[in-house]
């Protein structure tokens, strides 16, 4: 379907460049179009200088009758859960009868196959999704471009807020919302938002606005600035591999930039970041008898405290 569209909005290419597009081989681009052409879909290859794969002129796919909160909903069809909390479910269930409707009866069952056989579940195991009684007004304000006061709880304490919602983003299934506080671009937690009225007003989206851009460097930055303390470390370079129990991937791709050369037995010095030091003892120490804590002291001493302790607790007589 991702080539069928393609081909119908470039009117044709060749197979270098659907291949490039679309992130796989030629022989793919191919061995697609002879589905494609099987399935009923008038697509030919046409060979030599100036040539390339094409739909005859004049065909569309039958994708019609969609409406615009429908086609939003489509968007999210591999995320039906978040369709829902935004308020989409019902047309997103609508959107897709319509879709399977307007497919040819190949391509129907190969599409019914794939919702039978995947599934996306985006929460980690034993989170519990948040409470967003706000989020289908937030949503709701952000497709119309409409202006929000809220009241926004945070450390036991609530602020009242008028923002302009430019994006909401999903993140190990808890809601963010992106939003403008005057000149100011924050995120808020949806489910720490208390109360959301529209004030009636519109506002103009930044005209070089893009939210997934601007989530990523928001998130790179966050994830900077938690690890105010570092520790510098050996550790065996055959169980480097270890570091990724910490937890914390920003922590460990920090510490991968800081590896020195391995010594006459095979350990390398690192320096490893984290929150504080109470935090990092606890990520260094599921890496046992393979690290050691060279400094700052006081680190070195919890961690040999600790290990003093466990000993003492599984040798007592000792």
């Amino acid at each position: 379907m991702q080539l069928l569209l393609l081909l119908q909005a470039s009117g044709g290419a060749t197979a270098a460049e659907l291949a490039r597009e679309l992130e796989v081989s030629v022989r793919t681009v191919y061995r697609d179009v002879e589905a494609l052409s099987s399935a009923g879909v008038p697509v030919y290859s046409e060979p030599g200088r100036g040539g390339g794969v094409r739909l005859i002129d004049g065909y569309r796919t039958r994708l019609t009758g969609l409406t615009s909160d429908e086609a939003d909903a489509v968007l999210l069809a591999g995320l039906p859960g978040a369709a829902a909390d935004l308020g989409l479910g019902t047309v997103l269930a609508t959107a897709q009868l319509k879709m399977l409707a307007a497919l040819p009866p190949e391509l129907r069952g190969r599409a019914t196959r794939i919702a039978e056989r995947v599934h996306i579940d985006m929460p980690g195991w034993f989170h519990r999704p948040d409470e967003t009684p706000t989020l289908a007004t937030v949503a709701d304000a952000l497709w119309h471009d409409r202006r929000l006061a809220i009241s926004y709880r945070r450390h036991d304490k609530a602020a009242d807020r008028v923002l302009d919602p430019l994006g909401l983003v999903m993140k190990a299934g808890t809601w963010y919302l992106i939003a403008r506080d005057r000149a100011d671009i924050r995120s808020y937690r949806v489910s720490r938002i208390a109360t959301a009225v529209p004030t009636g007003e519109s506002f103009t989206r930044p005209a070089d606005f893009e939210l997934a851009a601007h989530w990523q460097e928001s998130a790179d930055e966050f994830a900077r600035s938690i690890l105010r303390v570092s520790a510098r470390c050996r550790i065996s370079a055959d169980h480097l591999t270890l570091l990724r129990l910490m937890n914390d991937p920003a922590a460990v791709r920090q510490a991968l930039t800081s590896i020195g050369t391995p010594d006459a037995d095979g350990w390398v010095d690192i320096t490893v970041p984290g929150e504080s030091y109470e935090i990092l003892a606890h990520a260094l120490l599921p890496l046992g008898e393979h690290i050691e804590v060279l400094d700052p002291p006081e680190l070195r001493t919890a961690m040999a405290g600790t290990a003093a302790a466990m000993h003492a607790r599984y040798h007592p007589s000792a």
